[in-house]
């Protein structure tokens, strides 16, 4: 099944139809599975496994805002899809069979390129001019929140966007492992802004990634890696 529908797209759709695809796609990740892991969170916070960073007293105050910068990403990230398929179809990249390991590969292997292509671009956005003109956006919700996730300026979007385009010309993946990688991505992503953690530990010292980002948005430096702070370490940030 998911053979033949990845055939139907490759092949059949207009790019006009990949974008729509790609967009109703990461709508869904954004609404349904923010939802979902929202939700999962404050049933584990029941349950005393989970402990909220940072409690306010209006936790939604920013959600419109991040709706909307959101949704405007999504937009953005529909060209992702474009792209993609565009250099599949013209021969630029080659994809691999559809094989659970070749698709358990490719994730790992996105995620860890991912970890380095955020570094860098978050990096350039902590730079004077990137931060005042595009990143501040991101960094209105100084609580980060599941719904902060894709709160991006259209530029912060699009370049945040290539992680699979700019490793695929170098290494081959299945189409199977480059579609599911946005689940993968968001699922790091929520766990990182949605303002709990593990535990009982405290601030800065408890090292699980969901607090230093959290640390990260409240202070606006340090903090600059995805998932672990190894690059921060290395780059000594």
């Amino acid at each position: 099944m998911m053979k033949e529908l990845i055939n139907i797209i490759l092949v059949e759709f207009s790019y006009a139809e990949v974008y729509i695809i790609t967009v109703i796609y990461f709508l869904l990740l954004y609404f349904l599975v923010g939802y979902l892991f929202l939700l999962t969170c404050k049933l584990l916070e029941k349950r005393g496994l989970l402990e909220l960073i940072t409690k306010t007293d209006n936790p939604n105050k920013n959600l419109l805002y991040e709706i909307k910068y959101s949704v405007l990403s999504i937009f953005v990230f529909g060209i992702s899809g474009i792209v993609m398929v565009c250099i599949i179809r013209k021969g630029i990249i080659q994809t691999l069979p559809e094989t659970l390991l070749n698709t358990l590969t490719g994730l790992m292997i996105l995620t860890l390129w991912n970890e380095v292509h955020f570094f860098i671009v978050h990096r350039l956005m902590h730079l004077p001019f990137f931060y005042r003109t595009i990143h501040k956006i991101h960094h209105r919700s100084k609580i980060p929140a599941v719904y902060s996730v894709y709160s991006f300026h259209w530029i912060e979007a699009l370049l945040l966007s290539t992680v699979p385009i700019s490793i695929a010309p170098f290494i081959d993946f299945s189409v199977t492992a480059i579609f599911l990688y946005p689940l993968a991505s968001i699922l790091l992503n929520y766990a990182g802004h949605c303002n709990y953690r593990f535990g009982h530990g405290v601030g800065a010292n408890w090292k699980l990634f969901g607090t230093r980002h959290a640390n990260h948005h409240y202070k606006n430096n340090g903090n600059y890696g995805f998932v672990t702070n190894i690059l921060d370490k290395f780059c000594k940030h």
